[in-house]
C-alpha cells in the first residue's frame, strides 16, 4: 500500500513537473494544471511535493561540496525553494555568514553584504530592499538557526542551478569561483563585531595561549560571546611548560583536540596562581587549520569566513609601553625584516591594503598591513591593535584558524592515546602510509568520527573501523566508514557515514590511510621529541602502521611512538 502510494505521488508529481517545464530558477508553478480531470491547485501539491522530497534523501552539490537534509539540515520547503541553513552557509559559498543578535543574519561575499530578517518578504543588498516573493529567510522553531532559499544565494553570488529529478538533487556551479579577487581590500573584525576583547598577559610568557584562545572567540563571533582561559590552557596540557617557558600554537591544538579545554576565564581566572584541573570542556573544538606559509589572501580568507588567525613575530618589545625601532608607535605600525625567529603570537583580525609603506620605520616594498590583536592590554596601539606590514619576515608564516567547533554533548567520549598531538611525523618515504589505534570500548558505545592531523596540503584520507580487534590479522576485516580529501594541513574531526557499534571492555580499531602530495611521511605521531615533551606517555595507546595495509608494524617497539588518531563515541540509550 505504501510503495503504491509512493508511485501515485511520484507520477503526479512528474506530470506537474513536465507540465510546468520546471527548472530551479524560481519561477513558480502555475496555480492549475490538468491531470485526469482533476484541478491540480499549487498550495495542495507543493507541501505533498515538498513533503516527498524531504522524506527521502534530499541532497544538494555546490561546487563539488555536499550536503544533504541528514547530515546539514537542508529542505524543501512548501513554495518547492532549497532552503539553507546558515550553519552551511559558510563553506558552501565561501563567504562570511554570521547571525547578530539572534535575529539578523548578514551574509558576505564579493562586493555585497546581504541582510535577512525572518519571516519578512524581503532582503537589504548593500542598503538596497530587494523584495520577495515568500519569506526571505525563515526561523527554525528550537533551535533557532536562520534558513535562507539557495536560489537568492545562486542570483546573487552568480552560481547556475540544475535541479535533477530522479536523484533529488541539486547542482550548483559558482561562474566566477576566484575568491581571491573578490575580497575587500579592507576588512576588520572590529567593525563587524567579531573582535575579542584585548587581554593582557602581564609579566607571563603565555602570549602563545593568548592567541590562541583570543582567535577561537573571534570564531564564535559574534552569534557566542565567551572568554576563555589562558590560566587553564596555560597549567592543564600535557607538556613539561610554566607560564615564564613561553608555548607555541601545536600545544594549543594538542589541548584543545584532547578535551582537556577551554574552560571559562570566569572558572579559571587568569594571574592568580591557581588552576582547576577539574574543570571539563564547556566546547568541543573540532577542526583546526594551518594555512600555509606566506599565504596572503589564504589569510585574508580565513579571516573572512571564520575570524581572527593566530600568527607570529619577532619583537624586541615585552610589553605595551616598550620602544623598538621596527615599531611606529604614533601610527601603530610594525615592520620586522631580518632573520630573527618569530618569538611573540598575535591574531589577525583583519587587513588593509591601502596601509601607508611610509608609517613603517623599516623599508616595506609596498603599502599593506595586516591588522593584528595583540595580548598587550589596551594602551598598546589602537586600543591593543596595531597594523603589521605584509612584507614583515615571520607575519603569516605560522597560522592557526578554527574552523569548525561543537557543543561540548555532541560526543560521550573521546578515545585518544596523543596528548601532546603533532609532534612528529612518520612514513615510509612515499606519500601514502595506513595507520590503526586500537582502543578498548569503555561500555556498549556507538562509534561515530575519528580525529586525525593530516601534515600537509591536499590530502586524501580513508577511515575504516574494525569493531573486534583481536591482532593485526583483524585489521584486514576494516570497515570504510569515512573518504575524502582536506586542503589544508591541520586538525579534522570526520564524521563516518554510519556510526558502527563496539562492544564494552573488547578491543576496537580505527584504521587511517592518508595520501598527502610529495610527502615522505605523512602520519603525525607523538613522541618525547624535546623538552616539552619528554613527559610523554607511551603505555596509553597501541598503534600500528603499514605501507600496504596489509602487514603492520606496532609503532611503540618499532619507533617509541603513538599515533595521533582518535575516536569520538556515543553512548548507547
Amino acid at each position: 500500500m505504501h510503495d503504491a502510494r509512493r508511485y501515485v505521488i511520484f507520477t503526479v508529481i512528474l506530470c506537474i513537473l513536465m507540465l510546468a517545464k520546471f527548472q530551479f530558477t524560481g519561477e513558480s508553478f502555475a496555480q492549475t494544471a490538468r491531470f485526469r480531470g482533476a484541478n491540480l491547485r499549487r498550495a495542495d501539491w507543493n507541501p505533498v511535493i515538498a513533503a516527498d522530497a524531504n522524506g527521502t534523501f534530499l541532497s544538494v552539490s555546490i561546487d563539488g561540496r555536499s550536503f544533504s537534509n541528514l547530515d546539514d539540515g537542508v529542505y524543501m520547503d512548501d513554495d518547492l525553494k532549497i532552503m539553507i541553513p546558515e550553519t552551511m552557509l559558510r563553506d558552501a559559498f565561501d563567504c562570511s555568514a554570521h547571525v547578530y543578535e539572534k535575529e539578523q543574519l548578514v551574509v558576505e561575499k564579493k562586493n555585497k553584504v546581504l541582510q535577512f530578517q525572518p519571516n519578512q518578504n524581503y532582503y537589504i543588498r548593500n542598503e538596497e530592499k530587494k523584495e520577495w516573493g515568500g519569506a526571505a529567510a525563515k526561523k527554525e522553531e528550537g533551535s533557532g538557526r536562520m534558513y535562507v532559499p539557495l536560489e537568492i544565494l545562486a542570483q546573487e553570488f552568480e552560481y547556475s542551478c540544475q535541479w535533477d529529478f530522479e536523484k533529488n538533487t541539486l547542482t550548483a556551479q559558482n561562474l566566477s569561483p576566484d575568491m581571491g579577487n573578490n575580497l575587500p581590500y579592507r576588512y576588520d573584525l572590529r567593525e563587524k563585531g567579531r573582535a575579542p576583547v584585548v587581554k593582557d598577559q602581564g609579566p607571563y610568557g603565555t602570549c602563545w595561549a593568548f592567541a590562541a584562545l583570543t582567535a577561537l572567540e573571534s570564531s564564535l563571533l559574534p552569534e557566542t560571546n565567551q572568554q576563555l582561559s589562558v590560566d587553564h590552557m596555560d597549567q592543564n596540557n600535557s607538556f613539561t611548560s610554566n607560564g615564564t617557558d613561553g608555548g607555541q600554537y601545536t600545544m594549543a591544538m594538542a589541548y584543545l583536540a584532547a578535551w582537556q579545554g577551554p574552560v571559562l576565564e570566569e572558572d579559571d581566572p587568569y594571574g592568580d596562581g591557581r588552576t582547576d584541573s577539574s574543570l571539563e570542556a564547556v566546547m568541543h573544538v573540532q577542526n583546526m587549520e594551518i594555512i600555509p606559509s606566506k599565504d596572503l589572501e589564504g589569510i585574508k580568507e580565513a579571516v573572512f569566513k571564520y575570524g581572527g588567525v593566530e600568527s607570529c613575530i619577532y619583537t624586541t618589545m615585552q610589553e605595551g609601553g616598550a620602544q623598538s625601532p621596527y615599531y611606529n608607535s604614533e601610527q601603530s605600525a610594525y615592520c620586522y625584516v631580518g632573520e630573527e625567529k618569530p618569538n611573540h603570537d598575535v591574531v589577525i583580525i583583519g587587513w588593509d591594503d591601502s596601509f601607508p609603506k611610509e608609517y613603517f620605520r623599516t623599508d616595506a616594498v609596498e603599502d599593506g598591513a595586516f591588522i593584528c590583536q595583540n595580548s598587550w592590554g589596551s594602551s598598546f596601539g589602537e586600543n591593543g591593535v596595531f597594523y603589521v606590514s605584509y612584507y614583515d619576515s615571520n607575519i603569516g608564516i605560522h597560522n592557526l584558524v578554527f574552523t569548525g567547533t561543537g557543543e561540548s554533548s555532541n560526543y560521550d567520549r573521546l578515545y585518544q592515546s596523543d596528548l601532546c598531538g603533532w609532534v612528529g611525523q612518520m612514513g615510509y618515504k612515499k606519500e601514502s602510509v595506513y595507520a590503526a589505534n586500537v582502543f578498548t570500548a569503555q561500555s556498549q558505545e556507538d562509534i561515530a568520527a575519528a580525529g586525525f592531523y593530516t601534515t600537509d596540503r591536499d590530502t586524501s584520507y580513508k577511515v575504516y573501523l574494525v569493531p573486534e580487534f583481536t591482532g593485526t590479522d583483524s585489521l584486514s576485516a576494516r570497515m570504510l566508514v569515512a573518504e575524502g580529501k582536506l586542503e589544508r594541513a591541520g586538525y579534522h574531526t570526520v564524521k563516518f557515514d554510519q556510526a558502527i557499534r563496539v562492544q564494552e571492555k573488547r578491543k576496537f580499531a580505527v584504521v587511517l590511510w592518508l595520501s598527502t602530495p610529495n610527502a615522505v611521511r605523512p602520519m603525525a605521531i607523538e613522541y618525547a621529541a624535546d623538552e616539552l615533551t619528554r613527559d610523554v606517555d607511551l603505555d596509553d595507546g597501541e598503534g600500528y602502521i603499514s605501507a600496504q595495509g596489509r602487514y603492520w608494524a606496532d609503532v611503540k617497539e618499532s619507533s617509541k611512538c603513538n599515533l595521533c588518531i582518535k575516536a569520538y563515541a556515543r553512548s548507547v540509550p
